[in-house]
């Protein structure tokens, strides 16, 4: 497995992250162990939970799956950089969602129950909250960090402006600030390349995309099983209307010898700004199948290929729409 660093800081990570949301609600608890066994053998040690993820299990479900499977012992906690989330609501009462000192503090002593560690690697915003000031959020964020709950703190679907409003107030306060951003990002969503890419490598963020296969549809087109998320009738629809570009992605994969899964996850990670992109896998199947994306290399020319049937907003903004 290869490792990069998070962003500016020195803790090193896999190059891809093991995504749990499937974990209770998709993936039983006894096939959801075996997945991460078996990533944590192949050298995957970034994982990425949150709060409110669970299904019809509930939400917090998944963290509690993680909670029990660290608690196997044999060094699985300490071998895993573990990622979780705050933002999402968690119950009907006022105070229970988004970014309030209130709410992070809350959130995050119940997410530490329910992982049954004593302390989140990477915390991160799920979400911008305009209604709560920076100072308010950095505050409690500050307190965690001092009490050895949370070492580091990123940011998910924030936009470019937000994370230099986060780094300018953090810096004021001569605090890290923010060391990651988890944002929608594949070959057939690339709206980040505008301003939060170039934010990013601004100010340092290791960039963790999510759905790096747009829901699987990256993943092909052909043998679509029947309980998979690329069977929805919302994907399915997504499909047809892109099938021309996506017919023309199968056959540039097969002329490369390489699955389309791995092309579209190996596009993601030949972008040095990207950290890690998240995979989520369903079954052992989908996780082995991903594996081979790092140490895919692709050439120049097939990267220019890739342009062509998915263009991108030309580059970063304002350039992309003016001189």
């Amino acid at each position: 497995m290869q490792y990069s660093h998070l962003g500016r800081t020195g803790l090193r990570v896999s190059r891809l992250c093991l995504g749990t949301m499937n974990f209770g609600p998709r993936t039983s608890e006894i096939d959801s162990f075996a997945i991460m066994d078996r990533a944590l053998d192949e050298g995957i040690n970034f994982f990425d939970t949150a709060n409110i993820y669970g299904g019809r299990a509930g939400k917090g479900a998944t963290e509690e799956i993680l909670g029990r499977w660290f608690a196997k012992g044999d060094g699985r906690r300490e071998k895993v950089v573990l990622a979780t989330k705050v933002y999402g609501r968690t119950s009907a009462w006022p105070n229970e969602s988004r970014l309030s000192a209130r709410h992070i503090q809350q959130a995050c002593e119940d997410s530490l129950r329910r992982l049954q560690s004593d302390h989140i690697d990477l915390y991160q915003m799920h979400h911008v909250d305009r209604n709560t000031p920076w100072e308010e959020i950095w505050q409690a964020m500050e307190r965690l960090v001092q009490q050895g709950k949370v070492l580091y703190v990123g940011s998910s679907n924030f936009a470019g402006w937000h994370i230099a409003q986060a780094q300018e107030t953090a810096r004021a306060r001569h605090f890290l600030g923010l060391v990651s951003e988890q944002s929608l990002y594949n070959l057939m969503e690339r709206s980040i390349e505008l301003e939060v890419l170039p934010a990013c490598e601004e100010y340092g963020l290791g960039v963790i995309p999510w759905s790096p296969l747009s829901y699987g549809i990256l993943a092909g087109t052909k043998d679509v099983p029947k309980d998979g998320r690329r069977a929805s009738s919302e994907n399915q629809s997504l499909i047809s209307e892109h099938q021309k570009q996506l017919d023309a992605y199968e056959t540039l994969c097969n002329e490369i010898g390489s699955s389309p899964a791995v092309v579209g996850l190996a596009w993601l990670m030949n972008n040095p700004v990207v950290t890690a992109p998240i995979i989520g896998p369903r079954t052992m199947q989908q996780l082995e199948s991903s594996l081979p994306a790092q140490e895919l290399e692709l050439a120049t020319d097939t990267l220019e290929k890739l342009d062509e049937i998915f263009p991108g907003p030309g580059g970063p903004a304002p350039e992309a729409y003016a001189w």
